[in-house]
């Protein structure tokens, strides 16, 4: 699944000498957690999230008078507290592959950018959640069912082979290698009548063991 399909492509963004106070502003009014900062030319040259903000603002005890802080605020910009050359995807990068470098860097957004480095969109955590529940075929209901196989060449045939039999009708297949040479296959079916669910457990318990069995 392709970042263009689940990216938002109207994006707040800032740049490089926007105030301290507009960026707040921003992230409030929009109810965003982060923003990325472009120049002149679109193309991303940092970004800015709301733990930035926080951290860059004055605290609550400080003990500058009202001018002080006013103008402590209009001189820090958008570039003294953005991180610099952030990590950036395509629009043909694979949802998997964004989800892997937000857990690997623990980041909740990246800019999307097109091979110009100009930013087409900005993907978030919740944007992936959302292509996760696509994906898992959740809100279809139906029986959901995981095995335990070989990772090996055509192991996973039978159990098709035996869906097919009983005339399931597959709304999505995933599935985990683990280390020790095994494979947990996680499958979604529309449901099935009692008799007849209760037939294909029984066929498939006869060929692999059974992880959990979900209506």
């Amino acid at each position: 699944m392709p970042v263009r399909d689940w990216m938002t492509t109207e994006v707040v963004s800032v740049g490089p000498n926007t105030p301290l106070l507009k960026v707040g502003k921003l992230m409030k009014d929009h109810h965003i957690r982060r923003v990325p900062v472009v120049d002149e030319k679109g193309q991303v040259i940092g970004i800015i999230s709301d733990r930035d903000v926080r951290d860059a603002s004055p605290s609550k005890a400080t003990t500058l008078d009202m001018y002080e802080l006013h103008y402590l605020l209009a001189e820090i910009k958008a570039k003294n507290i953005m991180t610099p050359q952030p990590i950036t995807v395509k629009p043909g990068d694979s949802i998997e592959r964004v989800a892997l470098i937000m857990q690997e860097k623990a980041i909740g957004g990246l800019p999307v950018v097109d091979d110009t480095g100009k930013m087409v969109g900005i993907i978030s955590d919740h944007d992936v959640f959302a292509a996760l529940v696509d994906i898992t075929g959740v809100r279809l209901g139906g029986l959901l069912f995981a095995v335990e196989l070989p990772d090996e060449p055509g192991t996973a045939r039978p159990v098709f082979d035996a869906l097919r039999a009983h005339g399931a009708r597959i709304l999505s297949v995933l599935t985990a290698v683990k280390d020790n040479g095994i494979r947990n296959l996680h499958i979604r079916v529309r449901s099935l009548e009692t008799q007849t669910e209760q037939s294909l457990r029984q066929s498939l318990e006869s060929m692999c063991a059974i992880l959990y069995w979900q209506r």
